[in-house]
C-alpha cells in the first residue's frame, strides 16, 4: 500500500493529559506508533505494547495498539508476507476483544485487518473479503454511530468498490464527509482512545466533487 495512505492513517495528534504510570507508558508508546517510519520502529512499538499487555492483563488498549501496529506493518510489507503479519494482528486483537467485547473501535480494526488482507490478492479475495470488511464496519457503526474511524474505513471500501466498477463515488463521499464531521467535532476525554484517521478521510474526499 502506498506510503501516503500510511501517513494519512497516522496523522493523529495525541492530547496530553495528567496521567498515572500506565497512561504515561501507553501515551509514549502510542506516539511512537504514530511517528514510526520504518519496520524496525513499528516492531519496537509493537513489542512495547505487548510487554505492557503482559503486565496489565485487564487492559484492552495495549493489545488494540499492538494489533494496529501490525496492520500498519503489513501495509508496508511485501504482498507475500502480509497474511503472516495480519495473523499476528488478529491474535493481538482477539486479546483486546476478550477484555472488551463488542467494542466499536476493536470491531472497526477487525475490518481494517480484513481490508488489508484483501490487498494481498485482490483478484481472488475481493468479493469475500470486501463483504467481510463491510460487515465489520457496519457492526462498528451500529455499536457507535459516532465512531469516525469505522466510517472512514467504510468509505475507503466504498471508494475502492466504486473505482473497481467505474462508478461515481457518491456513497463513499457521503460516508467520508460524515466521518470528517465527527473527527472535527470530537472532544477527546480519554488520552488512550484511538485518534487516527482524520487525514485519511481528508485524502478520500479529494475524490469527491
Amino acid at each position: 500500500m502506498k506510503r501516503y495512505f500510511l501517513i494519512a492513517i497516522l496523522s493523529a495528534p495525541l492530547a496530553l493529559f495528567a496521567a498515572d504510570k500506565y497512561t504515561e507508558q501507553m501515551t509514549r508508546s502510542i506516539n511512537a506508533i504514530y511517528n514510526a517510519q520504518t519496520p524496525v520502529e513499528f516492531q519496537e512499538a509493537i513489542n512495547t505494547f505487548e510487554r505492557i499487555g503482559s503486565a496489565e492483563k485487564t487492559k484492552w488498549e495495549p493489545f488494540y495498539y499492538a494489533s494496529f501496529g501490525y496492520v500498519l506493518l503489513a501495509t508496508e510489507a511485501e504482498l507475500s508476507n502480509r497474511d503472516a503479519i495480519l495473523d499476528q494482528a488478529t491474535s493481538a486483537l482477539n486479546k483486546a476483544s476478550a477484555i472488551r467485547p463488542n467494542d466499536s473501535e476493536i470491531i472497526a480494526l477487525e475490518g481494517f485487518i480484513t481490508m488489508i488482507r484483501l490487498t494481498a490478492d485482490p483478484a481472488t479475495r475481493g468479493p469475500q473479503y470486501s463483504m467481510q470488511a463491510m460487515q465489520s464496519f457496519g457492526k462498528a457503526v451500529a455499536l457507535d454511530s459516532n465512531n469516525p474511524r469505522a466510517l472512514a474505513l467504510m468509505a475507503q471500501m466504498q471508494l475502492g468498490t466504486a473505482q473497481f466498477f467505474k462508478q461515481e463515488p457518491t456513497e463513499a463521499c457521503a460516508t467520508a464527509r460524515k466521518a470528517l464531521e465527527l473527527f472535527s467535532s470530537a472532544t477527546p476525554t480519554d488520552p488512550l482512545a484511538p485518534a487516527w484517521g482524520k487525514s485519511m478521510t481528508e485524502g478520500l474526499l479529494v475524490n469527491c466533487k
